[in-house]
Order: C-alpha cells, then sequence, then structure tokens
C-alpha cells in the first residue's frame, strides 16, 4: 500500500483507468462471448426441434418412426434419434440395440423441459448408453410421447457452437488503444494536478508565484490558471501593503529623527541668545550706576537677542505646522506676481542698505492656488538670504514657464555663491555655511528648511546651483494643479 502512495498521480490515475477499462471490457466480452455461444445453440436446437416436429406429424399419421425419411432434412449421419414414452422409457433409439430397461428418462433437462414447456435442449450432456457427449433437444408430442435428437460433440459441432474469437481480439485490441489515449489523458490531467501541488507547496512555503507558464486551455486548466492568477494578484497586493506599511514606518521613524534632531538643534540654538540676554540683565542690575551709552547699549544687545529668539520661535512653529501637514488645508485662489511683489518690497529697504536691487520680471497677474502665508515665507527668505549673506549687488525673481505643466521661476544673485561641497546641504535645518557670520547676522538656520517644506506642501521642488558668473540659482518647480483651473 506504500508502494501505491509512492506512485505519481498520473500513474495512479492511469492504473485505476486501466483496472477499470479492463473489468468494464471484460466484463462486457463475456456477457457477448456468452450470449453468442447461447444464440448459436439455439440456432441448432431450432433446426433440430423442427426435425423432431417432422417426426412427431409423421408419427401421428401411424408411421413407424424406423421409416421416417429424414434425407431432406441433411441430418448428420451420426445423429442420434430417440423416442420416450409418457412414463419416461426409451422406447426407440437408433444408436442402441437393446432399449436401456427400468430408466426413467423424465429427469433429463430436455426431456423435463420438453414435458413443460413442449421443447427443450441441453448443450452438452454425457451419455450414460452410449459413452458419449451429446447436444440433445427435444420436442412433446400429442399423447406426451417426446422425440429427442441428439448430435454428438465432434471438431465440427464444437467450432460451430463456440463463439467467433474474432469479436475478442478487436475488443482487446480497443481496449488497448483506449488504455493508450487514456494514458496520455491521465498523463496530461496528473500534470495539472501535479503542478496544481508543486504550487500549494510553494505558497505554504511563502514563495513567490509568478503569473507565468499557463496551464492547458480546458476546464480544470483554466480554474488552476485563475487560481495562480489571484493568488499572484493577491501576493501582489500583500507585497504591496508591506511595502507601504514599511514605508509609512520608515517616515515615521524618520519624522521622529528629524523632530529629535529639530528639539536638540532648538536645545542649541537658544542657548546662544538666551545667555546674551541673561549676560546683558546681569550687567545692569550689577551695575546701577553705569551711564547711558553703556545702559543703551545692553539694552539694545538684549533686545537684539530677543528679537533672534522671537525668529527662531516662529520659524519652529511654521516649520512644525508644516510637518503636520496642518498647513494644506488652507490653500486657496490667489495672485502669485502680486505675492512675490509685495515681498520684494518689504525686503528692498534692507537690500538698499546692502547695495542691492531687486528686479520682479513675472505677468501682471499669475493665478494660482495656493497657501498666501507659506508662498510668502517661500520668497521671502530666499530674498532675505541673498540680501544678507550673497555680498551681491542684484536679485532678480522671474517665470521660466507658466503652462499646462505647470509654473517655474528663478530666483537668483549675482553674489558670492557657496563651495559646491555645501550645495547638497543647503536645505538641511540648522545648516549653516559659515556659522559665526550668520548667527551674527541674526539667522536661524531654517529658513532654507522652510523653502523647502512650503514648496513640497505645494506639490513642487526646489533646487539650488551655482551660477556661471557668480551668485546663486534657486529654481522652484509647482506642478499643474497648482495653477487655478
Amino acid at each position: 500500500m506504500a508502494s501505491w502512495h509512492k506512485l505519481s498521480y498520473s500513474r495512479r490515475l492511469f492504473a485505476w483507468l486501466v483496472g477499470y477499462s479492463v473489468l468494464l471490457v471484460g466484463c462486457f466480452t463475456l456477457f457477448q462471448y456468452m450470449r453468442e455461444k447461447e444464440y448459436k445453440a439455439e440456432q441448432l436446437d431450432s433446426r433440430l426441434q423442427l426435425l423432431n416436429t417432422y417426426m412427431l406429424t409423421e408419427i401421428a399419421e401411424g408411421r413407424d418412426i424406423r421409416l421416417v425419411d429424414l434425407s431432406e432434412f441433411k441430418v448428420p449421419a451420426d445423429m442420434r434419434v430417440s423416442l420416450i414414452d409418457a412414463s419416461g422409457k426409451v422406447v426407440y433409439d437408433n444408436t442402441l440395440d437393446s432399449l436401456p430397461e427400468g430408466r426413467d428418462h423424465r429427469d433429463r433437462p430436455e426431456i423435463r423441459a420438453a414435458i413443460e414447456k413442449g421443447s427443450g435442449f441441453t448443450v452438452r450432456r454425457h451419455s450414460q448408453s452410449t459413452g458419449q457427449t451429446y447436444f440433445y433437444s427435444a420436442t412433446r408430442g400429442d399423447g406426451g410421447m417426446v422425440v429427442r435428437t441428439a448430435v454428438p460433440y465432434s471438431v465440427s459441432l464444437t467450432g460451430l457452437l463456440d463463439a467467433d474469437k474474432t469479436f475478442i481480439w478487436v475488443t482487446v485490441a480497443l481496449t488497448l488503444l483506449f488504455c493508450t489515449l487514456g494514458f496520455f489523458a491521465a498523463r496530461r490531467l496528473g500534470q495539472n494536478i501535479s503542478r496544481l501541488g508543486r504550487f500549494a507547496r510553494a505558497v505554504e512555503r511563502g514563495e513567490k508565484i509568478a503569473d507565468t507558464d499557463p496551464f492547458p486551455h480546458d476546464e480544470l486548466g483554466d480554474i488552476s490558471n485563475e487560481i495562480v492568477r489571484l493568488y499572484a494578484r493577491l501576493q501582489q497586493v500583500s507585497a504591496d501593503r508591506d511595502r507601504e506599511h514599511r514605508e509609512a514606518l520608515r517616515q515615521q521613524r524618520e519624522k521622529e529623527r528629524i523632530k529629535k534632531q529639530l528639539t536638540n538643534n532648538i536645545n542649541h540654538e537658544l542657548k546662544t541668545p538666551v545667555a546674551s540676554i541673561r549676560v546683558c540683565l546681569e550687567t545692569l542690575l550689577a551695575h546701577e550706576n553705569l551711564d547711558a551709552a553703556k545702559r543703551r547699549e545692553f539694552l539694545e544687545r538684549g533686545m537684539a537677542n530677543a528679537d533672534r529668539l522671537g525668529h527662531l520661535l516662529g520659524d519652529v512653529a511654521l516649520i512644525t505646522r508644516m510637518d503636520d501637514g496642518s498647513a494644506m488645508i488652507a490653500k486657496e485662489p490667489l495672485d502669485l506676481a502680486a505675492l512675490v511683489r509685495e515681498c520684494a518690497e518689504m525686503c528692498r529697504p534692507q537690500a538698499r542698505d546692502k547695495g542691492m536691487d531687486i528686479y520682479v520680471e513675472l505677468p501682471h497677474r499669475l493665478q494660482v492656488t495656493g497657501n498666501a502665508s507659506l508662498l510668502m515665507s517661500v520668497f521671502r527668505n530666499l530674498m532675505d538670504n541673498a540680501v544678507a549673506y550673497s555680498g551681491g549687488s542684484r536679485l532678480d525673481v522671474c517665470l521660466l514657464r507658466h503652462d499646462g505643466r505647470g509654473v517655474a521661476m528663478c530666483v537668483s544673485d549675482d553674489g558670492c555663491g557657496v563651495a559646491d561641497e555645501h550645495l547638497p546641504h543647503l536645505f538641511e535645518r540648522f545648516y549653516r555655511v559659515d556659522k559665526g557670520r550668520s548667527r551674527a547676522l541674526g539667522g536661524t538656520g531654517l529658513g532654507l528648511a522652510i523653502v523647502k517644506n512650503a514648496v513640497q506642501q505645494h506639490g513642487g521642488s526646489v533646487s539650488v546651483a551655482n551660477r556661471a558668473g557668480g551668485g546663486l540659482a534657486f529654481t522652484i518647480l509647482f506642478p499643474g494643479n497648482f495653477m487655478k483651473a
């Protein structure tokens, strides 16, 4: 039994198919063989029944049975003819010199059938009187008299009564043909089942299932293909879900890291202005007799650090609000050109003090949909940075593109620029090219980080590069949905 289960499914299926086919064909062949033999026996009996009826008719007309002429029937020379009376006694037998005494033949099958039904036959029975085997046919006449004819079994009679062997060989040939066709059908079906088994084991192991190598185009193949496709899709959906989950975790960890870094940087940045304000206040409290000029100097220094502290807290609040995404809900139609010009006007007094001119080359109106305060912080920070750190004489704001793809703008100066190694880090929080100089000028280190976050809140991007003639060029790209429909 164990060895049976070790066979492949296709071989077991083929074995069952062959067994079923052999059993079915064998039963049918045996039935047909026996039916044909019975039919031939009935045919021989019908011929002998004609002889019996003829002899009974002749006897009824008063003719002696020994004188009945059977030549026209072409009977075999060795045919045995017997006459049995109603008591079962043999009164005539053409093959016996002396009739058997005291034997009652009514127990013979053919005689009993003839007495009960009028006729009967026995295919093969051995005669105690002659010692031969005969085919018997008996017919009952009026008064209970029975005429029985018998043909001895010879080679010719055996051949006559045997069924045609051609039918058997044809049946065997057809069985072999059907088994061959069944072998290919079972192998094909077994291959599909085996592939499904391998698929199930691969699923259990969690292997990657590709929607390839289709099954044959039949009912089982179509079902199998659909199962594989459904699982491949489910696997892809699960993979996408896991990837999105990992990405969400990564973003969450990155956000936590940035917040932690922001907290540490804020703590570091707060120390300087707080310490400076504390020194100024302690000096004023300790030296009440300072002259008015010194007292004013310490007060102005404390006020400057307080302003720097206020700017730092404002920038931190803004960038935290953008991290939380709350600024995304406050978008409305606005004129970007007017907003940029307003920023330029706010920066011009400080720019004139630095010897810099601001030029805005934009259309009269540039209607978009966005958050006014965030867009104001983008251009205000870029302009403030250029004025404070570039050392140039010209600041330009121009429109590069305004079409179905979106809006592209450039903010550039003709100043000193920065070294190339600093460019990838300019948008990082609290990153400074010259830490001492930027702190002295009141910078918080968050301006360009605010620019990047604010642009991203509008679905855009910002990049920076050194200009060939000196200075920096910031390129801002906003998507098509940034424009007013």
